[in-house]
């Protein structure tokens, strides 16, 4: 008798456990901005590029949520992308940001009127520094960072916000899977 009430115990505090850390790691919704901000993190020694106004024509991806259904990972995967087809779109509170294949340009785009900068991290599978692509030209613009990787690798991308007057970094924030640099996956 004594043995069942002690497996009845550990089953309900197992349980218990359980719910609550569910409901503490609750992720904040992407689309909302977040009530009080939350400092992201940097690794040391990440680089900070501020992007450039690229030449907006039919190759630049949508800043509208819905439009870039077609340039998703999932929908890439499926058929060979063309050159200019942006790849790994992630997006959070105030920020969206793809990678482009050919000729390896990170685009940053700002969706939010806050204040702050768009940024896009992009993380190596082959050890090269981390780096962060800044979107400084403002609500509802791109900008580009035009870098070179090894076309053997792939990148990830972590899109978030940058608050240029204090140099920090915010959430919410979004990762990307990993993205082939040559755009073959």
């Amino acid at each position: 008798m004594r043995e069942n009430w002690r497996i009845k115990v550990s089953v309900v505090a197992g349980v218990s456990a359980l719910a609550f850390s569910a409901l503490m790691a609750a992720p904040a919704v992407a689309d909302e901005a977040a009530d009080s901000l939350q400092e992201v993190q940097m690794p040391a020694g990440v680089k900070i590029v501020e992007g450039l106004a690229p030449v907006v024509g039919p190759d630049a991806p949508s800043l509208e949520p819905e439009a870039d259904a077609p340039f998703s990972a999932a929908a890439a995967a499926k058929a060979a992308p063309a050159a200019n087809t942006c790849l790994g779109s992630t997006a959070a509170y105030g920020s969206k940001g793809c990678f482009q294949h050919n000729g390896d340009i990170v685009w940053a785009g700002d969706t939010q009127k806050d204040g702050m900068s768009a940024a896009v991290g992009v993380y190596t599978d082959y050890g090269r520094a981390a780096e962060v692509c800044i979107n400084k030209l403002g609500v509802n613009t791109w900008a580009t960072c035009n870098k070179d990787y090894r076309e053997t690798g792939n990148v990830r991308l972590r899109v978030f916000r940058y608050d240029g007057d204090t140099g920090k970094f915010y959430q919410p924030e979004s990762w990307s899977g990993w993205i082939p640099v040559d755009g073959k996956y």
